[in-house]
């Protein structure tokens, strides 16, 4: 008789995963779906489009390799009639199909899906189908939901540091003796490096994955239904299994995690990895575990192959900051969308879809982000949300852009890192302050002003640097909320040495500059 239709998502393509807690080989059965929705809910890159659908045929292919039976349903480079648009329809053909040849699940079983408009729709296509749906816990996580409310109860700032140290603490993550290694938790300040003015020398390159015939079939499915959406999938070389994913861990723990700490936070045109792991497209999909993420950086501190610093930088991101942000998604979600403290409402410029600007820190960073999908955190958080946050876009809309460009995009993750870190839409819940800085900053920490036609220490002028201009309008359209913010007082002091002159030349060159941006 049958039992139970475990249903997989696109970002649980994990064998070990509570879904298949307790399989029955003869009577469950694995569903899995590829529908439109996921592909135009918002303009998805291409290259989004085919890791997604690439890994799903490559697990399916190995369970069913396994002897499990896989009700998978397939795009075709050409829409069908009647194909199912959503998974909430795709679910009720299937289940339709499934009781005309006498199969009737007695329950529907996922693991917690990674975004709550998707919870949403299974649990609404299980009450029209009116079968039970079983959610599980996601053992992926070292941190349950349930786990971040009861450390968010009764506390008036949510922040990083005290939900990382319990964590390392739980887990025994760079712990000796009951301290942390080193004698700190945080090695952030030796984190901050630039490159020299000779730039980062002989890079490593990181491990490729050519396409193998799946891949190829679905760049081609991509490349032909998806023609219009933006980038490009020429240099299409992500991990796409679970071995792929452990070869790509392996070759960053022994290539790029010694000089990844001194150099996180650096940027160089031309460069798009530099020394950065480019797990996370792995990880949110579920193709690598993060213990054996964390367990293998730690593993080459302690082997003497990475300074301290390194391995303490990187796994904080892993077991800190991921689990933290994943905690915050869901202890706020579905309000959280629509938050807009700063009251931010510019339409999303044009170059961020075309890479067409002036400005070499932009082109550079979102022209990598439509060649490979991919813009390390730097780029993203002091780049591409820089700008939009001075010039005061639309908070959803820039949300709506990181979650379609980016290859390791899952909302869980995006959006408060986008919403919340990046635009201050949140109002301080996920930083305590904006991330705010002018050009200087920029020429500081990369070499994309050299060459620029904009000048990083100008705010007015016709070769005043935009990040500039729109730093000093920004602080000032929100200098009386900012003023509550401690951290905020030198930034706001610096303001207040500006002449009266000097803010009306500023604002009118903000404005300028917002009129003629498409």
């Amino acid at each position: 008789m049958p039992r139970s239709l475990v249903i997989v998502l696109g970002d649980q393509l994990d064998r070990s995963g509570a879904a298949f807690d307790g399989f029955d080989r003869r009577r469950d059965r694995v569903w899995m779906a590829e529908v439109a929705e996921e592909s135009t809910h918002v303009w998805t890159h291409k290259a989004r489009i085919a890791v997604f659908l690439s890994a799903m045929r490559h697990f399916r292919d190995a369970v069913e390799a396994e002897g499990l039976v896989v009700d998978y349903t397939e795009l075709a480079a050409v829409p069908r009639a009647g194909e199912p648009a959503t998974l909430a329809e795709a679910l009720a053909a299937s289940l339709g199909r499934m009781a005309k040849a006498g199969w009737n699940p007695e329950r529907l079983v996922v693991v917690e899906p990674g975004e709550w408009r998707v919870q949403e729709a299974l649990r609404a296509a299980a009450t029209a189908a009116g079968i039970p749906l079983e959610i599980r816990a996601d053992r992926h996580f070292f941190s349950s939901r349930e786990e971040f409310a009861e450390h968010a109860r009764g506390r008036k700032q949510l922040r990083l540091e005290y939900f990382y140290r319990p964590l390392r603490q739980k887990f025994g993550v760079l712990m000796d003796e009951g301290e942390p290694a080193g004698g700190q938790w945080n090695f952030d300040a030796e984190n901050r490096g630039a490159f020299p003015k000779s730039g980062p020398g002989v890079l490593p390159a990181p491990v490729r994955f050519p396409p193998d015939a799946v891949t190829r079939g679905v760049i081609d499915l991509v490349n032909a239904r998806f023609a219009g959406h933006p980038g490009s999938l020429a240099a299409f070389d992500w991990p796409v299994t679970p071995a792929e994913a452990h070869a790509a861990l392996d070759d960053f723990l022994t290539h790029r995690l010694p000089l990844f700490g001194r150099y996180q936070d650096a940027i160089w045109t031309g460069e798009p990895w530099l020394y950065h792991s480019r797990l996370a497209q792995a990880l949110n999909m579920k193709l690598l575990d993060p213990r054996d993420v964390i367990a293998g950086a730690e593993r080459a501190w302690r082997e003497g192959r990475a300074p301290l610093e390194a391995a303490e930088g990187f796994i904080r991101q892993v077991i800190g900051w991921r689990e933290y942000v994943r905690g915050i998604y869901w202890q706020f979600m579905p309000e959280y969308l629509d938050r807009n403290a700063l009251g931010a409402d510019q339409p999303l410029p044009n170059l961020y879809w075309t890479g067409t600007t002036e400005m070499n820190c932009l082109r550079d960073a979102v022209g990598q982000t439509l060649t490979h999908g991919y813009a390390h955190h730097i780029q993203r958080l002091m780049v591409t949300g820089l700008f939009a946050l001075l010039f005061g876009v639309d908070p959803k809309r820039v949300h709506e852009w990181y979650l379609a460009v980016y290859v390791d995009a899952v909302e869980w993750v995006e959006l408060p890192n986008t919403l919340g870190m990046s635009q201050f839409a949140d109002g301080g819940v996920m930083a305590s302050k904006p991330y705010c800085a002018t050009g200087a900053y920029l020429d500081r920490m990369s070499n994309a002003c050299k060459g620029c036609r904009f000048d990083p220490k100008k705010a007015t002028g016709p070769d005043a640097c935009p990040f500039t201009t729109l730093y000093w309008d920004f602080l000032a359209r929100h200098q009386k909320r900012l003023a509550r913010n401690q951290r905020m007082t030198m930034q706001l002091k610096n303001l207040g040495r500006k002449s009266a002159a000097d803010m009306l030349a500023i604002h009118r060159q903000a404005d300028d500059l917002r009129g003629q941006m498409p």
